[in-house]
């Protein structure tokens, strides 16, 4: 660290953080009142500070990348949320649907790129079968047999389920037989139920999110999950949030980040919200790594928060820049201003101007040449 450890810890102290201070360096597991407490302060390098200790004891000075598509389906859903700018219900115009050619001729387009994970989300599509899924899914791994695919979330695992009159396992099952390699964390927003009541009542509620991605742990699918923060949600939602991820990880080990994600108002129902603040970007991804000390990475997911706070979260306990994206639709919908996509090389300059060595990744973390 860069600070001398008796200033740090006067430092600390000043900011009332000192007993949260010992307990990070302890290594001890923060409580619910320390995650409230550490959101309620103002000193966000002091709470930085904290996160970017886990963060190096954790993985040193390395903060990494993927070279990953990503690819949408349909956006037709049924689910209506107040918050969403991507959902379409069907004959809107802006609605749309890939037949399984279409999708797989966008995969095959890039096929001369080295493109190592397909990033495959979309709507709860009542004109969808499942099979149309498990197609999907076999037609991508023929077309690009070295990419692996981390593909549709709880709640699209969940709607499956339904249509197809099978169980929740048995669907992932046979996603998993037809390449299924991982699957992504939408969905879960915060888990709130006074939240999800007025922003979203007809999703799937909280503790069935979290049993979806139980069951693909169980079956040795890892998974990622997210948090939609910057709306109507409290504090102490989201420390909620954090806990109830943490306490299934620790029952199933199967989560491999969590991506923070800040809440775009543009074309939803809540466009009288203004954006989150930088800082209130930083402070939610410090507390991320210290309250998940059980969750091996956080992401700083680019196109949500804009390169150059992602490149400054990188120091606030954040260890992961996503990747190269190509064609990102969920976020740009709700009137994001970053690129559709990064190349590699912006990729790594944005690490390594932090101070950081760039590390491509595969979706298990594993360095790649």
């Amino acid at each position: 660290m860069d600070m001398n450890n008796d200033l740090a810890g006067e430092a600390l102290e000043r900011a009332g953080l000192g007993a949260i201070h010992e307990k990070v360096i302890k290594g001890q597991r923060l409580t619910r009142e320390d995650g409230i407490a550490l959101f309620g302060s103002r000193d966000l390098l002091a709470v930085g500070y904290l996160a970017r200790i886990v963060k190096e004891r954790l993985l040193g000075a390395v903060a990494f990348y993927i070279y990953n598509q990503h690819l949408n389906y349909s956006n037709v859903c049924t689910n209506g949320c107040t918050f969403c700018a991507f959902g379409k219900p069907e004959g809107h115009p802006e609605a749309f649907r890939l037949t399984i050619e279409h999708a797989a001729q966008k995969v095959k387009e890039r096929i001369h790129e080295p493109i190592r994970e397909l990033h495959i989300v979309g709507g709860v599509d009542p004109g969808l079968p499942f099979a149309y899924y498990v197609d999907l899914l076999r037609e991508l791994k023929s077309a690009r047999p070295d990419a692996h695919l981390k593909a549709f979330t709880a709640v699209e695992v969940a709607h499956m389920a339904e249509i197809s009159g099978k169980s929740r396992v048995q669907v992932l099952g046979e996603l998993k037989d037809a390449g299924l390699g991982s699957m992504p964390g939408g969905g879960a927003e915060i888990f709130s139920p006074r939240v999800r009541k007025k922003l979203c009542p007809t999703k799937l509620s909280a503790d069935e999110w979290l049993d979806v991605h139980r069951a693909a742990h169980g079956l040795g699918i890892r998974t990622n999950a997210t948090m939609l923060y910057g709306h109507i949600e409290t504090s102490e939602e989201r420390v909620d949030h954090l806990i109830a991820l943490r306490d299934l990880q620790d029952e199933t080990g199967g989560f491999m980040a969590l991506i923070p994600l800040a809440f775009h108002p543009a074309n939803t129902g809540l466009d009288h919200i203004r954006p989150a603040t930088g800082f209130d970007s930083l402070k939610t991804i410090a507390l991320a790594r210290l309250m998940l000390d059980n969750f091996p990475h956080i992401k700083a997911y680019w196109v949500m928060l804009g390169t150059k706070v992602a490149q400054v979260a990188l120091s606030f306990g954040a260890d992961d820049l996503d990747g190269t994206i190509m064609e990102e639709k969920i976020t740009h919908m709700a009137g994001a201003e970053t690129a559709q996509s990064l190349t590699r090389d912006e990729l790594r300059r944005l690490i390594s101007a932090a101070g950081l060595e760039p590390v491509e990744r595969d979706t298990f973390y594993n360095r790649v040449e």
